[in-house]
């Protein structure tokens, strides 16, 4: 009878330091207060089935063109929203994008689900794809992804997945998640022994290993263009996660743009965001000229 009760007594504990594991890495949720209406611009707001019967809130900003046009899927990071991606609603307008801002599960105006995680960041923008493909004013083959932060990792984890995308831009990913946990962990003083029970305990939550899952091996299995953009001051994510990245890239299909700013923000924004648009538009470009005249390519 002893055994038993503390037996029980020890996996009570457990499952409430579980609990009080999962409680304590839960993104917060911050709800849109503005639309791109207060940009000046046009939009639709949508509602995108994902994983798990989940609804995804987005704003499909429609580009000012006759005809299917290229579009950028755009996602947050970790505990941000549509709204705080909206700097480039109209830079991509100009450019005569189409562009969709997305929610991740748990996070803006979008579903609850029973935990976010990169792979579900991912599942959100693969699902959001397809929901742009089927609609006759995107040419589904010019879809670019472009993600911050977790959901830079999530885009890369995306694309890599699907094979489809016209070009990926990576702002402030992290190399590796594993690397990134320990900082954090390492920033609370937390001992190496719980330590390493934590990222042990979370790989088993989402359902993945890091190492699947890490932008360091997405980028590898990517074929499209990639921009890595980064911050020079960044103290959340290293530079040296960027130059991690660039360098496990595949050569001449991955750009670094190392920049002044940290990880939410850059010194100059409007002249670095005009270089992420024309990045996406000579990638949208190369499609259409690969599409019309694919046997004048060359492959070295």
């Amino acid at each position: 009878m002893l055994l038993s009760a503390t037996a029980l007594a020890l996996a009570g504990l457990r499952v409430a330091a579980h609990h009080a594991i999962r409680v304590s890495l839960a993104a917060p949720r911050i709800r849109e207060t503005e639309t791109p209406a207060a940009l000046g611009l046009a939009f639709e707001a949508v509602r995108i089935p994902t994983a798990n019967a989940k609804q995804l809130h987005g704003w499909l900003i429609p580009a000012d063109t006759a005809g299917p046009a290229p579009v950028v899927l755009v996602l947050h990071g970790w505990g941000g929203n549509a709204q705080m991606m909206l700097p480039l609603a109209r830079p991509l307008h100009r450019a005569g994008f189409a562009a969709l801002f997305i929610d991740a599960r748990c996070h803006g105006l979008s579903d609850a689900d029973s935990f976010a995680s990169l792979p579900r960041f991912a599942e959100d923008a693969s699902h959001a794809c397809d929901w742009l493909a089927a609609r006759a004013d995107i040419d589904p083959r010019r879809i670019a992804l472009l993600g911050h932060s977790v959901g830079a990792g999530a885009v890369l984890l995306a694309a890599a997945r699907r094979g489809d995308a016209v070009a990926v831009v990576s702002i402030s990913a992290f190399a590796h998640p594993a690397d990134m946990m320990r900082r954090w962990l390492a920033g609370k003083r937390i001992p190496a022994v719980p330590a390493r029970y934590l990222l042990g305990h979370i790989q088993r939550v989402i359902g993945h290993p890091f190492d699947d899952i890490a932008p360091l091996r997405s980028i590898t299995r990517l074929r499209c263009p990639v921009l890595l953009v980064h911050g020079a001051q960044d103290t959340i994510v290293p530079p040296t996660d960027a130059r991690r990245l660039h360098a496990a890239g595949n050569a001449g299909a991955v750009e670094l743009l190392m920049l002044s700013g940290d990880h939410e923000s850059f010194a100059e924004t409007e002249r670095e965001l005009a270089a992420v648009v024309d990045f996406l538009r000579r990638a949208a470009a190369g499609a259409v000229i690969d599409a019309i005249q694919p046997e004048s390519r060359v492959v070295t």
